[in-house]
């Protein structure tokens, strides 16, 4: 048997007449680049995640960097995050001109780990990006408290939360502003790049909705400096069809993690995901721990069970930010958790048989000795 860690295809014949009659809509009205399709996609986004506004943009990163612009973050502050991310969560910080602060993780959740926050923040502390990391939200009740007392801004990192929830609130709808990433693996995917920023507040939302189109509210009238972070008319259709069956996939996808709890039980030598009992975990990736992860990896592929890692660096040692001068030790436990994370077979379609012959497989390969 054959388990690949992630099968778009799987998803696409099931929705293929709604995504053909959709980009065919798209194509009768050449309404390619922003338009129509965006703005509709953008309200139905909006009522999703509970927001008021939602704004279509070309990326996540491009999401993260125009809030960050939006919010009038730039040189000379500083930006509390976490090292357990993917890179654009800081470059989009250091794209403003300003300085990536990290603090360590929660060592079962693996997001911002609040107690670490205090001593992190300094006069130059503008803000804190919390992410909310393989689809489960950070803790953000006290979050927002010590954003609040110390007057700082807040950006979830929402691109790995899709329809997540923390005290039945969705990802996205508690900061001043949520980030989304419709990368194609996503829990709620585009077929191109695309991503989003949603928030609650107008103003905030009418500067985004200008810093994505070159600075301009009207054609030719450019109020300031911009970018072009526009939404292409393809993906906005693409991801108002994918919407609707988004509630439908999350389900699936934590289905299929119950089915991984149960048959991982309490094997040896194997740290599960914990779903945090203030949240929903949706799931967008199903995280291990294992020793010798590598040999792990490596020894599954021989038995066609494909896995990931999420993410092998933590980002205070890679060369990109080597000049903040943090060394191994400086976060302990991103920094284990990195060497040992194992990112298990997991999208909707994935059957019961599938997720049982991967975790005999883990088993196994875990029974034989390192050389």
């Amino acid at each position: 048997m054959k388990v690949p860690y992630l099968d778009l295809k799987a998803q696409y014949e099931s929705i293929r007449g709604e995504i053909a009659d959709a980009i065919q809509q798209v194509l009768d009205r050449t309404a390619f680049a922003g338009g129509p399709f965006v703005a509709q996609f953008e309200k139905e986004f909006a009522v999703f995640c509970g927001t008021r506004f939602s704004t279509g943009v070309g990326s996540g990163t491009d999401a993260l960097w125009m809030a960050l612009l939006a919010l009038g973050v730039g040189p000379g502050d500083e930006v509390i995050t976490v090292p357990d991310t993917f890179i654009a969560t800081a470059e989009a910080i250091s794209w403003c001109g300003a300085k990536p602060v990290f603090v360590d993780v929660d060592p079962v959740t693996y997001n911002m780990d609040p107690s670490k926050i205090e001593a992190a923040v300094t006069p130059k502390t503008r803000a804190i990006i919390p992410v909310h990391l393989f689809g489960q939200m950070a803790d953000m009740g006290p979050i927002m408290e010590i954003a609040r007392k110390r007057k700082l801004l807040v950006v979830e990192d929402a691109s790995q939360a899709h329809g997540a929830e923390y005290k039945g609130r969705k990802a996205g709808s508690i900061g001043d502003a949520g980030c989304f990433s419709f990368y194609p693996g996503k829990n709620l995917g585009a077929y191109g790049e695309a991503g989003a920023v949603v928030t609650n507040d107008a103003a905030l939302d009418g500067k985004i909705r200008m810093l994505r189109d070159h600075g301009q509210a009207k054609k030719y009238h450019h109020a300031m400096v911009g970018w072009n972070a526009r939404m292409d008319g393809i993906q906005g259709a693409v991801l108002s069809v994918k919407l609707r069956h988004l509630p439908a996939w999350n389900e699936g996808r934590r289905r299929n993690a119950g089915i991984y709890d149960e048959l991982l039980g309490a094997m040896a030598g194997v740290v599960a995901p914990k779903e945090a009992a203030c949240g929903k975990h949706v799931y967008h990736i199903y995280a291990i721990r294992v020793p010798q992860r590598d040999r792990v990896i490596a020894s599954l592929a021989e038995k066609e069970i494909y896995c990931g890692i999420h993410y092998p660096i933590p980002l205070h040692l890679l060369d990109a930010y080597k000049s903040l001068n943090l060394g191994v030790g400086s976060f302990p436990v991103a920094e284990k958790s990195a060497s040992e994370f194992v990112s298990l077979p997991m999208f909707p379609e994935l059957s019961r048989e599938q997720i049982a012959f991967a975790v005999k497989g883990l088993k196994e390969s875990l029974a034989v000795p390192a050389k």
